[in-house]
């Protein structure tokens, strides 16, 4: 169902959590997470996190993220934030569109419009949203929302690597497969400060070719 996406986010990602760990002056080791489907198969576009005791759950004031519409889809179909986190919705299309969430973690509507809306949407709880469009029903668009400076998507053959201090987290996986109403996946996670994690996880969701 979701769409390959650009690199962006994810270099965003890791530029963020780059700079949380060098602001906490803890040492870092590298963690790289394989997510596969009920079958083995390689999940791209899963939203993996990993919950550090300490580590801000809030976004750092100003924080902003993107979801545009182009070509009558959302881009990039699946986002992942922090807490906090601001988010545009341009409309890069010639036609207008009328965006809305009912889900639980963030309601909210952007009727009829085209160019940026003057103000973005904060996403100020964890949890996921599902967007749709009253204008065209086959759009769909994913924002999950974390409560960690440490996340990033699934590339397509299903890895993400993160650089995440040593000890004891637990580790999060989310994908649009299991919707805004199943939580995510969660399990413990051991981050040695040698060298660091390497785990294969697999999630209870349907191969998507």
């Amino acid at each position: 169902m979701s769409k390959p996406l650009t690199s962006w986010p994810t270099a965003l990602c890791l530029a963020l959590i780059g700079a949380v760990s060098l602001a906490s002056g803890a040492p870092a080791a590298p963690v790289v997470i394989t997510v596969l489907d009920a079958g083995g198969q390689p999940v791209a576009n899963a939203a993996v996190s990993i919950e550090v005791t300490g580590a801000r759950a809030q976004a750092a004031a100003g924080t902003q993220a993107e979801m545009g519409q182009r070509f009558r889809a959302f881009v990039p179909s699946v986002l992942v934030v922090q807490t906090g986190t601001a988010v545009n919705f341009p409309n890069f299309d010639t036609v207008r569109h009328h965006i809305y969430s009912f889900s639980a973690a963030k309601p909210f509507e952007i009727k009829l419009y085209s160019g940026t809306p003057a103000s973005p949407v904060v996403f100020d709880k964890p949890g996921t949203a599902i967007l749709g469009c009253n204008i065209h029903d086959r759009m769909a668009g994913f924002i999950h929302v974390v409560s960690t400076p440490y996340f990033a998507l699934s590339d397509k053959i299903g890895q993400v690597a993160l650089d995440v201090p040593a000890g004891e987290h637990t580790l999060q996986i989310w994908h649009p497969g299991l919707g805004d109403k199943q939580p995510p996946e969660r399990q413990p996670i051991k981050v040695a400060a040698s060298s660091g994690a390497r785990l294969t996880v697999r999630v209870g969701v349907a191969h998507q070719p």
